[in-house]
């Protein structure tokens, strides 16, 4: 498959099988992660995969309640190191939650690439999620994401068309 396949097929997931995922999968797909590029390539991440279901139950109350999260057998929770990032980027932001969304993504592709399913969830209580997972304040969770095989096959959904989105030379 190649890439723009793999992308047009890719779906957020929210019902999953049963199986669990082995330590070497998860290995092949952070043998992907680890390559995403980052500001002056210091990969200010980290990464907590989780299986507990106790914990799991714990991550999703952290996630508005998103219940569905309970089902994955994997949760992939990604962190920023902010020591480890770049001070600014563009003059006024911070590099880590820039560096760890690219990184993502390429947790995304990759699991897809490997057939399995995934949901970006960008809804959660930080403090809640660091207390659970045991995080340092200097360390920030940017994003959380289920992983499983998927039990359902949504729609894709409305994308806008490329002459939305792109302009030239100037902003149009």
């Amino acid at each position: 498959m190649n890439l723009l396949e793999l992308v047009k097929n890719r779906k957020s997931i929210r019902n999953y099988k049963e199986t669990d995922i082995s330590d070497e999968m998860l290995n092949l797909i952070f043998q992907v992660v680890r390559m995403a590029p980052s500001s002056s390539n210091l990969q200010p991440w980290k990464f907590i995969a989780v299986r507990d279901i106790e914990r799991k139950k714990k991550i999703a109350n952290a996630c508005q309640n998103q219940k569905f999260l309970i089902q994955a057998p994997v949760i992939v929770v990604a962190c920023g190191v902010v020591d480890d990032a770049r001070d600014l980027v563009g003059g006024y932001m911070v590099s880590y939650p820039v560096d760890v969304a690219i990184a993502m993504t390429y947790l995304i592709l990759a699991a897809e690439e490997k057939g399995l399913g995934t949901c970006w969830i960008g809804d959660f209580n930080e403090e809640k999620l660091s207390n659970i997972l045991q995080i340092p304040s200097s360390i920030k969770v940017v994003a959380v994401a289920s992983l499983g095989y998927p039990n359902e096959n949504p729609s894709q959904e409305y994308r806008k068309n490329v002459n939305e989105i792109l302009s030239f030379e100037t902003l149009q």
